[in-house]
C-alpha cells in the first residue's frame, strides 16, 4: 500500500543530485475542507502544498515557508505554507468559475512569492512572475532566476491525494555535466497515475533502476492551523480603536473566521475594551523598565 501523509528524502549516492517524494492525504483533506473553488482550481492548492513540503525540507532552518501564487484573473490566489515540522495549511481564492487550462488562463497576469520565516530573523521573499504551464513550471523559473540551481518538480492533485517528486542539482557537489541531463530524462517518463498510485521505493526502482539511490525514512505530515485568539488580538490591535469601535457601532460582537481553518473567534466590546488595557499597562511597564 503506498505510503500516505510522508515526505520521503532521496540521494543519488554517486551523483551531485538530491530529491524529494511526497504524497498529501488525510493533510490534503483535511486542508482542502475549508476552502470553496471550482475543483480544478483546488487541485492548484493541491500541487502547491505538496511543492511546499518538499521546497520546507531543501533547507535546513526552523520557521515556515509560504508559497504565493497570485494574480488578477478568475484565480486570484493560492497560498501555502509548510513548516519545518511538516505542518501544512493553505487556502484558494477564486471568482465561482476559473477556466481551465496554463497558469495565465487561471490566474491572468501574476506573479509567485516564496517567503522563508525563520526565528526571530527578517524573513527572505523571493518573487518571479508567473509564468508556465503549470504550477511546477513557475517554481523552476523560480529556482533558475533566484538560485540557479537545476530543479525539476512534478506535481499533481486530485479529490484523493496530492502528491509531488522533486529533483535538484546539489551546489557544492562535484558532477559529470551529462550527470543532470540523464536523470531528468528518465524522470520525464513518469506520469500523473504512477505518481498518485505508487509507493516511493517502487517508484525510483522503476526510473532509477541503473542508479545508486539512498531513500531516507519518512517523516509525517499533518494539517495544522497556526491561528490562535492571541494572533488575531495582537491583528485588532494593530487596527486601531477607532477603527474597533466604529464596527461595534454597527453590530454587538466582531468576528473574525480563520481563512485556512475556518476557525472562529468574537470579540464583544467588552473584549476590545480589555485589549487595549492590556496593551497600555504593558506599555506602561514597559517604559518603567
Amino acid at each position: 500500500m503506498i505510503e500516505q501523509d510522508v515526505l520521503r528524502r532521496f540521494l543519488f549516492e554517486e551523483l551531485g543530485i538530491r530529491g524529494e517524494w511526497v504524497n498529501l492525504t488525510a493533510s490534503w483533506q483535511a486542508a482542502k475542507q475549508h476552502q470553496v473553488a471550482p475543483a480544478h482550481a483546488q487541485q492548484q492548492l493541491g500541487q502547491a502544498l505538496a511543492a511546499v513540503v518538499m521546497l520546507s525540507a531543501t533547507i535546513k532552518f526552523n520557521g515556515s515557508v509560504i508559497l504565493q501564487a497570485q494574480g488578477e484573473g478568475d484565480l486570484k490566489a493560492v497560498v501555502a505554507q509548510s513548516t519545518h515540522d511538516r505542518k501544512v495549511r493553505g487556502l484558494v481564492r477564486s471568482n465561482d468559475v476559473v477556466p481551465i487550462g496554463p497558469l495565465l488562463s487561471m490566474f491572468g497576469q501574476g506573479r509567485l512569492v516564496l517567503t522563508i520565516e525563520s526565528g526571530n530573523t527578517q524573513p527572505y521573499q523571493g518573487v518571479v512572475p508567473l509564468v508556465g504551464d503549470n504550477l511546477a513550471d513557475a517554481i523552476q523559473t523560480y529556482f533558475q532566476q533566484s538560485e540557479q540551481l537545476n530543479t525539476r518538480l512534478w506535481l499533481f492533485a486530485n479529490d484523493q491525494h496530492a502528491v509531488g517528486l522533486l529533483l535538484q542539482a546539489l551546489p557544492s557537489a562535484s558532477k559529470a555535466p551529462n550527470d543532470w541531463e540523464r536523470i531528468e530524462i528518465l524522470a520525464n517518463t513518469l506520469t500523473e497515475q504512477e505518481l498518485l498510485q505508487i509507493d516511493c521505493e517502487t517508484l525510483l526502482y522503476r526510473l532509477f533502476n541503473q542508479e545508486k539511490v539512498r531513500v531516507f525514512a519518512a517523516e509525517p505530515i499533518a494539517f495544522q492551523c497556526a491561528c490562535g485568539r492571541d494572533k488575531v488580538e495582537r491583528t485588532l490591535r494593530a487596527l486601531g480603536r477607532e477603527e474597533l469601535e466604529s464596527i461595534l457601532q454597527e453590530r454587538a460582537e466582531i468576528e473574525v473566521i480563520c481563512e485556512f481553518c475556518s476557525g472562529k473567534y468574537l470579540f464583544d466590546r467588552i473584549d476590545i475594551e480589555t485589549l487595549f488595557t492590556q496593551e497600555a499597562v504593558t506599555n506602561v511597564s514597559s517604559t518603567r523598565h
